[in-house]
């Protein structure tokens, strides 16, 4: 088997990649050697990756050889590399959920989306990074130290899904899995020119061991192009036995895939520019990049109109710092290893430990009464359309390392994503725009409740009717 002439197999996008398998152009071995070869020379200075596991990899890659010269039917996304987000559970393999203090932690199992996207066929290179538990909406940790965004390895790559987005954005792999508990997919997809997907409450399987208490935690795609990430959707997608949430399925015959080469139709856009974040302030790029997004879908159609209202009420920011304090109780950190915490995840900790029940209960209630108000407020519209970040970029070492005032920093710069992991509506991130001085901005489109399709469908127009994959940063 050979790889096509003249083309790189990183320029090929996932489904390409799965194509040339099928086709027999290339061999899955091929495809996972060429990976592995670009993370050992480009990610010494990306820190896109917290574990490798090459020798997993090309054993799966061996079997996939097999398999494809065998004859049969083959999955999807049969042969294709990935990576998994340290966040998630892989049974064998390395999990620090970018913790020092879990450096040598090895799970027994998988979490469920490891298993589906096995299933899919595809083939899992190792584990990215990610911040100390997910909780900063950048990704930096002291194990491998940050994630650098690859347009400008001086600036962060956002979070906390950030070793994920500069595991695509770089070309080391076609697509990777990300989770998003208040941004964490959308965000770095903004910041590094790709397409994320942060899908419905219920939609992925937090399985078998994710409690989802609070709700605002859910797995989705980081790719370089709609048809991909709608691809790994449709692989990570469905519940399974006992899970709290469920998002109802496409109809029969359907598939997230398919609705992408499925016109939108003429859709209801509410826009909107303020968060509701106090001390929150817009930099030009963001506003530039907002109102180039709008006039886009206006040409293409759609009718785009100002929301009445802002969206939000300051009154939903505590309850919301609330719950991610509460998540930071149940950390599995020893008493005598707590020292060893960044200094934000001992803030929130501590933070949550202080709570009383009461506090924490009348918290939740408030998140799902702004939900169930906010949904039934914006009904009429079949699409939101708002910011992601307040500011552009940032550089390596901006966030404080007080975590009280990190902690403060962020809420100012991730003022707008937070809110669809309360309301549990599916939101995506666009590569729509770039800086004069070559970096993008990512722009956020919100669909109702489980409606994945017209997110999918829409953001397909915009990326045929202003492609961006063929953008790649310099180290390309």
């Amino acid at each position: 088997m050979t790889s096509r002439p003249g083309t790189h197999l990183h320029d090929l996008t996932a489904l390409e990649q799965a194509a040339a398998v099928r086709a027999r152009e290339v061999s899955p071995t091929e495809l996972v050697e060429h990976s592995l070869a670009r993370i050992e020379a480009l990610d010494a200075e990306l820190g896109a990756f917290l574990t490798v596991t090459p020798e997993r990899a090309r054993a799966a890659a061996a079997a996939a050889d097999r398999a494809v010269l065998s004859g049969g039917e083959l999955p999807a996304l049969f042969g294709v590399p990935t990576a998994i987000k340290d966040l998630n559970n892989t049974a064998g393999v390395r999990t620090t959920f970018g913790s020092a203090v879990l450096s040598q932690f090895v799970p027994q199992v998988d979490d469920v989306v490891v298993t589906k996207l096995a299933a899919a066929g595809t083939i899992s290179l190792g584990k990215t990074n990610t911040p100390e538990f997910g909780f900063p909406c950048y990704t930096d940790n002291d194990l491998v130290g940050p994630a650098r965004c690859p347009w400008d390895p001086s600036l962060l790559a956002g979070g906390s899904s950030g070793g994920a987005a500069v595991a695509v954005a770089a070309g080391l792999v076609p697509f990777a899995q990300g989770s998003d508990g208040g941004g964490s997919i959308r965000i770095p997809a903004g910041v590094n020119g790709l397409f994320g997907i942060k899908t419905s409450r219920g939609r992925v399987s937090n399985g078998p061991l994710g409690s989802e208490v609070t709700g605002l935690g859910v797995q989705g795609p980081l790719a370089r192009t709609v048809r991909d990430a709608a691809a790994m959707l449709d692989a990570m997608a469905g519940p399974v036995p006992g899970d709290p949430y469920w998002a109802p399925p496409p109809p029969a015959g359907e598939t997230f895939l398919g609705y992408a080469d499925r016109p939108p139709g003429r859709l209801r856009i509410g826009r909107y520019l303020e968060s509701g974040m106090p001390g929150a302030e817009l930099d030009p790029e963001v506003r530039a990049a907002f109102e180039d997004a709008s006039a886009l879908l206006a040409a293409l159609g759609h009718d785009v109109e100002d929301l009445p209202t802002p969206p939000m009420t300051e009154g939903v920011f505590p309850a919301f710092e609330t719950a991610w304090a509460l998540s930071a109780t149940t950390l599995p950190v020893p008493a005598d290893q707590v020292s060893r915490l960044r200094p934000l995840t001992r803030f929130l900790r501590d933070r949550g430990l202080a709570l009383r029940a009461k506090d924490a209960m009348e918290a939740m209630f408030t998140l799902r009464a702004f939900a169930r108000r906010f949904v039934q407020a914006t009904s009429g519209y079949d699409v939101l359309l708002a910011p992601l970040c307040t500011l552009p970029p940032r550089p390596v070492g901006w966030f404080s390392a007080d975590g009280a005032e990190d902690f403060e920093q962020q809420k100012r710069y991730a003022a707008f994503p937070a809110v669809y992991n309360v309301t549990g509506q599916p939101a995506v991130s666009v590569p729509l725009w770039w800086t004069a001085s070559g970096l993008p901005i990512g722009t956020m489109l919100v669909s109702r409740p489980a409606d994945e399709a017209t997110l999918i469908s829409l953001s397909a127009q915009l990326e045929e009717a202003r492609p961006w994959a063929h953008r790649h940063p310099a180290l390309w």
